[in-house]
């Protein structure tokens, strides 16, 4: 069996490499899936990122289907503000318009991941409660200006330059980073992984 994961974010590499604790054996392929994210009209935050990271991981195993019994991780992370999911910022002023929006406020952060051996497919949601300090114009200028938030949802990266706006958070710190420990864990097991 081998183990991949559907992401070339150093951030889920990370993640997912923490949790061969004490698994001498524990390695995992990468490969890049491409998928349209256009949210459908209809569909609510979770029903989204879980289609999404659901896509993932079985394009990431349709890139891999050459390695020995491929088992692929795929995971995708949304930033909800009331109903409206905030994406990756399309440019500077973009991630500007979502970070003022944030600014103060309460969000939630939804991950989900999903794992596909292509016989089955598992899947497991995190949802995390986001509050943000107030910012002013100038810190929102100054953010912008490092490029961090521009890959990122909802403009902020938690673990970088974006965390000292974080007032608070009520979950898991691990899936507003982009990669639920707990969640994924619990899928590794179930399916044979760890």
């Amino acid at each position: 069996m081998t183990l991949v994961l559907a992401s070339t974010s150093p951030r889920r590499r990370e993640l997912l490499g923490q949790l061969g604790l004490g698994n001498e054996g524990f390695s995992f392929e990468q490969v890049s899936p491409d998928i349209d994210e256009a949210y459908l009209e209809g569909e609510t935050a979770a029903e989204h990122v879980l289609r999404l990271a659901v896509g993932k991981a079985r394009v990431g195993l349709d890139l891999c289907r050459q390695l020995p019994e491929p088992v692929v991780l795929g995971s995708d992370t949304i930033v909800v503000l009331g109903e409206e999911i905030l994406g990756k910022p399309l440019d500077a002023a973009d991630a500007k318009a979502m970070l003022t929006r944030l600014s103060g406020r309460t969000h939630r952060v939804m991950t989900a991941v999903a794992i596909t051996d292509g016989k089955q497919t598992l899947t497991r949601l995190s949802e995390t409660s986001v509050r943000f300090s107030p910012m002013s114009a100038g810190d929102i200028d100054a953010y912008v200006a490092t490029g961090e938030p521009l890959d990122k949802a909802g403009a902020y990266g938690i673990q970088g330059l974006g965390g000292c706006f974080v007032a608070a958070i009520d979950g898991s710190y691990s899936s507003v980073v982009g990669l639920p420990l707990v969640e994924t864990r619990e899928l590794l097991y179930a399916m044979g992984c760890l």
